[in-house]
């Protein structure tokens, strides 16, 4: 819908004129789901293996399973699996035509369902086909990719306080390893995995304090101080892993992990007890940080002053609101949140630091963020999608095409994880709505 003003030359009423205009590239997303459907139906059905089966091993022994409701294992017919998948996918891709073409402006809730429908088709005709003639445990998927995303999820809500409030965090790959860093470093010190989880949202605010610096305070392009931040963690960084981390692991950087908590009788369900239920505490903080920060920015008076300050600063400093002040807690904030993500790479996984092992992760969160409408539900679906890629890279990598089976080269399964971030963010993108003053540094008057 769009609006037309309408200037009156005297006080007398003005009504304003609505009109439904529908968008240029309207077919766009139908078209597209229509190409990758015929994809799907083609190759991963027609053109599949004659005479393979696949298997998804589902529920484990010693699952709390009554009657068993849930299967071990399901196993279908390659070829015909794939097509019906691709079919709903395809049935899906057609109700998209129809819903856009009745309508100038769908209900964003029938076209997310019907996107989540064939997103979901589609992804299981391509697993039926690729593991042709092999079994994949579902629970040890989902598990790698819960993994995976926890630094990602991470980052995208420290992008999310940060930019909700004005500011441009592009060095959450900065703070990602900084956190990283000081959980290995004090933790190896302390001897406990604790106090380096501890530790690593102070190492992040070192990184935090300098961008609200330069960003806020001095008013830098916020871009540029981002990127130099960057640059200068993975400088510092190597410096102290090569000149103290490896002369002295024993003292400065041994594999610390954090104990794995388990929740009796949830842990046991099948498929996904032990994914939600048997983590460490970095994943339940995960939840509890997404939760409490939505209900934050949109139900609280704390949260309606910081989109005030990343909407319309101007107008937040004459109700009174310390536009910069808001900017600085926010930015030091989405720090700390990034440090815990930083945290997991080295005790949440009972790994040593490596030099630059963010290894793009904060990039990659930053396009979660992105993706997730700068919303902190958002960005976790976001993290788990590109996990759920990285996860089924790294399970597919470790198949070997056997008895006629399907085989992938290694390099294509490697860049599958930034293939996903790209396309996910261009097909987006446009259609985002940033914060107005997000990057516009303010200046009292």
């Amino acid at each position: 819908m769009t609006a037309t003003p309408t200037v009156a030359p005297d006080d007398s009423e003005v009504q304003k004129k609505v009109t439904d205009e529908r968008p240029d590239r309207w077919w766009h997303l139908p078209a597209t789901t229509t190409v990758l459907g015929l994809i799907a139906l083609v190759f991963f059905g027609l053109r599949g293996v004659p005479g393979a089966e696949s298997s998804f091993a589902l529920a484990r022994e010693g699952d709390l399973n009554p009657f068993g409701l849930i299967p071990e294992r399901i196993t279908v017919p390659s070829i015909g699996g794939a097509v019906a998948l691709a079919v709903i996918a395809l049935a899906a891709s057609a109700a998209l035509w129809v819903l856009h073409a009745r309508a100038a402006r769908p209900r964003p809730a029938a076209r997310l369902g019907l996107i989540a429908v064939f997103a979901v088709s589609w992804i299981l005709a391509f697993m039926t086909w690729v593991i042709s003639e092999r079994a994949l445990d579902v629970a040890t998927l989902l598990q790698g990719t819960l993994a995976l995303a926890v630094p990602l999820a991470f980052g995208a809500l420290s992008g999310v306080l940060s930019e909700r409030a004005g500011v441009i965090n592009i060095a959450i790959e900065g703070q990602l390893l900084f956190g990283a860093f000081g959980a290995a470093l004090v933790g190896s010190l302390a001897g406990s995995a604790w106090v380096g989880l501890v530790a690593a949202p102070f190492m992040a605010l070192v990184m935090g304090a300098l961008l609200a610096m330069f960003a806020v305070g001095y008013r830098v392009q916020q871009i540029i101080v981002g990127v130099v931040l960057n640059v200068l963690a993975i400088g510092v960084t190597s410096f102290f892993f090569g000149t103290v981390m490896r002369q002295n692991p024993g003292q400065f950087n041994s594999p610390l992990r954090l104990p794995t908590l388990r929740i009796p009788v949830l842990a046991d369900i099948p498929v996904i007890g032990r994914v939600l239920f048997e983590q460490n505490i970095l994943v339940y903080l995960m939840w509890i940080i997404v939760a409490g920060l939505t209900v934050a920015l949109f139900r609280t008076r704390w949260g309606l002053r910081v989109r005030a300050v990343g909407e319309h600063p101007r107008a937040a400093d004459t109700v009174g609101i310390p536009v910069n002040r808001t900017r600085w807690i926010n930015v030091m904030l989405g720090s700390a949140v990034a440090g815990l993500g930083g945290a997991t790479l080295t005790i949440g996984t009972g790994v040593a630091f490596g030099e630059e092992m963010s290894a793009g992760k904060g990039y990659i969160a930053l396009a979660a963020m992105i993706l997730g409408r700068y919303h902190p539900v958002g960005a976790l679906l976001a993290a788990l999608t590109f996990a759920f890629a990285d996860s089924l890279q790294l399970r597919l990598g470790t198949m070997s095409a056997a008895e006629g089976g399907v085989s992938i080269p290694g390099d294509f399964l490697l860049m599958l994880p930034y293939v996903v971030a790209l396309f996910a963010v261009a097909g987006v993108v446009g259609r985002v709505r940033v914060p107005a003053a997000d990057g516009v540094p303010y200046v009292k008057q």
